[in-house]
């Protein structure tokens, strides 16, 4: 059900696609997520959100773990934490963006 909900957001373009690129070499996953950045409004306008977070469905990236590197909008973030939302069919990672002049490593 929540996947349906997710592919209905996606299709009204309320969503971001994510990439993922695990450890070990294997084949990068995307999914699309609700990715917030900072000084972005939250609650029609009563907040503004101060870090970098994506949520996401828990059927996708469900090896996604802390210090992997993940693409959105052509950026590159580093995963500091994940917690499981309300029932636990999603999960909100928490995210440190990486900049562009930086050598990371995914290791």
């Amino acid at each position: 059900m929540l996947e349906r909900l997710y592919d209905a957001a996606a299709r009204a373009g309320l969503l971001s696609l994510a990439t993922w690129l695990p450890e070990g070499g294997a084949d990068p996953e995307t999914a699309w997520v609700e990715f917030r950045a900072p000084d972005e409004m939250v609650l029609d306008g009563l907040g503004l959100s101060t870090e970098y977070t994506m949520r996401y469905p828990a059927s996708a990236f469900v090896a996604l773990a802390s210090g992997d590197l993940v693409t959105i909008n052509g950026e590159r973030y580093r995963v500091r934490d994940i917690r499981a939302i309300g029932d636990g069919s999603e999960r909100r990672a928490s995210l440190t963006r990486l900049s562009a002049d930086r050598n990371e490593s995914a290791a």
